[in-house]
């Protein structure tokens, strides 16, 4: 990318799109398209049409998404599916037709098959089933990808994509039923050091393990990728080491204080038992996280103090 390129960051106020812009300004890109959801509905095909139109970016990076965890997942798998796909269609296909030069679209780690072997690598894509807990979620993000891969191959576009692993940092959801586990589980515990709560309740039996990465890690890791003269059609974007939920519950508790039990409802479900990427391609790059995890959750437990001292904790 060249430093008077017009960029567009869809979904920009989200935790990732927020994370991208600081990472953009910081190495001196200032020309950056940034309209306000009632500026631009991404759902709204016309409406991004005339933006496109208009606006003509050199760049787009779509981080915008509809995400949270296995309950919004199972709970709302129409709007996920829905608002996913309409996303992808109306930001590709559009910078497709206005000339957009380069298009970074973002998938995710879900989206690999629940029986993937471990560590997970581009290449094991769609060779077995989703995992039926976030498939709504899986089938529009890898439509998405899809989309990217066949303009590309098709129209010569380079438009591609990176699937990051599960993320965390400033600007997090903390929706207590609708967020993914790591924000839920700080807001939990911190409610219940300031109750007085003698346990903590946690869904599934803590065995599942999960990848995490800081969102300004990811941020670091997308310009990387957007350096790339001839990037792979995808790529994996993690932190390269998983944690079990229930090391993560501890690692929690500690952080914000929590002294009491943590109990475990076995009744709900676990979700795939692991998800850990091969990070490989990315990380021969010179490219690193610089949070370790404890760090990182440091880091996202001041900024949901932060948020919640001053009344604008994210809850979506």
């Amino acid at each position: 990318m060249k430093s008077s390129d017009r960029i567009h960051v869809a979904g920009h106020t989200g935790m990732v799109g927020s994370a991208i812009v600081r990472a953009l300004k910081q190495r001196g890109y200032d020309n950056l398209l940034l309209p306000s959801h009632g500026e631009l509905d991404l759902c709204d095909a016309a409406a991004v049409r005339e933006f496109y139109r208009v606006q003509k970016p050199d760049v787009v990076i779509v981080a915008a998404a509809r995400v949270g965890g296995i309950h919004a997942n199972s709970t709302y798998p129409a709007e996920f599916i829905h608002e996913n796909l309409a996303v992808a269609h109306n930001t590709i296909h559009e910078s497709w037709k206005n000339g957009v030069n380069r298009l970074l679209f973002l998938g995710s780690s879900c989206i690999y098959p629940r029986e993937a072997p471990q560590p997970m690598k581009e290449e094991c894509l769609l060779s077995s089933p989703l995992e039926l807990t976030n498939e709504a979620y899986a089938i529009a993000k890898i439509t998405g990808l899809k989309l990217c891969q066949y303009y590309r191959k098709q129209y010569g576009v380079l438009f591609h994509s990176a699937m990051p692993t599960n993320l965390y940092g400033p600007g997090d959801n903390y929706h207590p039923k609708n967020s993914h586990v790591l924000p839920a589980l700080i807001r939990r515990f911190h409610e219940a050091v300031v109750k007085g709560a003698p346990t903590v309740t946690i869904w599934g039996t803590g065995v599942a393990r999960r990848e995490f990465l800081h969102a300004d890690d990811l941020a670091e890791g997308l310009l990387t990728v957007l350096a790339m003269e001839n990037p792979p059609d995808w790529i994996n974007v993690g932190s390269g080491s998983d944690i079990s939920i229930r090391e993560l519950a501890e690692l929690i508790a500690k952080v914000t204080g929590f002294k009491g039990e943590l109990l475990w409802d076995t009744s709900k479900p676990d979700g795939t038992l692991r998800k850990l990427m091969d990070s490989g391609k990315l990380l021969a790059t010179g490219w690193a996280p610089k949070y370790d995890l404890e760090r990182g959750i440091r880091d996202a437990y001041a900024n949901f103090l932060s948020l919640e001292n001053s009344g604008k904790l994210r809850e979506v």
